[in-house]
Order: structure tokens, then sequence, then C-alpha cells
């Protein structure tokens, strides 16, 4: 699934589905990770995290480094039936991440400090809900653009239900 089908809101025929835990662990690593960019303003740190919401923006959550940790390392000494999830949520999760990343990584290449902590608390906020509340940001923007394209779909069509001729 690619950046823009997850843009779209387009319903698929094969539906893919993710251990709605992994999101969880991937957000506490990102958390730390953010928290830690903040206080030493590392090149090498943010390019890392560049390329994790990189890979997840482009390839899917299950492409992130943090994917593979969990299900490597996490998921085979979790018991129990896995929690499932639809991936189009937290894929367009990663989007927003991604973009926020952006916009730290140029704030950081011009040296504008103040939208580097902007950008970089942005995240980080929205990461840290997720790992300590469960709360995903992007997926439920996410589901609330879905309900808003699906709000003016029906609009238009019920416009359209007139059947009059084109002029």
């Amino acid at each position: 699934m690619s950046v823009l089908n997850v843009l779209k809101f387009e319903k698929s025929d094969s539906q893919q589905f993710l251990d709605a835990r992994g999101p969880r662990f991937g957000a506490a690593i990102t958390t730390a990770l953010l928290a830690l960019l903040l206080i030493t303003e590392s090149w090498v740190l943010l390019s890392f995290i560049f390329t994790a919401f990189a890979l997840g923006a482009f390839f899917g959550p299950k492409a992130t480094p943090y994917a593979l940790i969990f299900s490597k390392l996490i998921k085979p000494r979790l018991k129990g039936q896995a929690p499932l999830e639809d991936v189009r949520p937290p894929h367009f999760a990663q989007v927003v991440g991604f973009i926020f990343l952006i916009l730290a990584s140029t704030a950081y290449l011009l040296d504008i400090p103040a939208l580097f902590m902007i950008a970089v608390g942005g995240a980080l906020a929205a990461a840290f809900l997720n790992a300590a509340f469960n709360y995903c940001l992007g997926c439920e923007l996410y589901l609330l653009l879905a309900r808003f394209r699906s709000w003016i779909s029906r609009s238009k069509s019920l416009e359209n239900s007139y059947n009059l001729p084109s002029l």
C-alpha cells in the first residue's frame, strides 16, 4: 500500500491487518528517541528517526525497524490472541509523523532551532499519547478525514440524484 493509496481513503479488496500492540511498541521507542533528540539535537539520531518514519510512510508500519524488533523479539513472547487492526490508520499516522520529521529536518538544516523544537515536540507528543494511553493521534485524524470525505461524497451524490440533463 503506497502513501497515495492511504491518502485516497479507498477501501481495497485485500484489506490488511496488523497486531495492534506493534504500533504502540514502536511509539514507545519513538518517544524515547524523540526525547533524546530534543536533548542532544544529534543529526545522526535525527536521520535515523527520519529514515524510520520514511519507511513507515512509504512502505507501511510493518516496514519500520521497530516493527521488525516487535515481530522477531517481542511478539513471540506474548500470550493470547493478538488484537488486529486495519493497517490504514497507522500507515496514515506514519505519513503524518514523516511530515513532522521533514519539517524538523528542514529546520535543523536551516538552523531554525525554534521550529526544530516545535516539530520534534509535536511528534513527541503524538508518540507519547500512543505509547502511554494507546491514543493514536494520526489514526484518529485518518478516521476523521475518512468520515469527512464520506460525508462530502454522500452530499455530492444527493445533488446528482435529480438526474437533470447536463446543460
